[in-house]
């Protein structure tokens, strides 16, 4: 059974750091590219980064790209998003996901606020 356990996730000041974690089971995980998606309140589902099954390239949105940064350890099959600089409206519930095959994680909550 897939499964993606994610951590990280809190509140934290506007132009703070967190870095997500998300743990993956039940699949190989080296062999598929991941992605970091997310969904502010009240707001439509965002993409924000994909990574390479290698970890040999990375992708991001506009809006994140130069304060996020996605990696992966495979040996660990971990998939990681530092985030720099946050902005307040980047609270978001976010998400790590397997989209090729339409495997999603279970959330974990980023408030970015004073």
């Amino acid at each position: 059974q897939v499964q993606f356990v994610e951590s990280g996730g809190g509140l934290v000041q506007p132009g703070g750091s967190l870095r997500l974690s998300c743990a993956a089971s039940g699949f190989t995980f080296s062999k598929y590219p991941m992605s970091w998606v997310r969904q502010a309140p009240g707001k439509w589902l965002e993409w924000v980064s994909r990574i390479n099954a290698g970890a040999s390239d990375t992708i991001y949105a506009s809006s994140v790209k130069g304060r996020f940064t996605i990696s992966r350890d495979n040996a660990k099959n971990i998939l990681y998003l530092q985030m720099n600089a946050l902005k307040p409206e980047e609270t978001a519930v976010y998400d790590c996901a397997n989209l090729d095959v339409g495997h999603w994680g279970q959330r974990t909550r980023v408030t970015v606020s004073t």
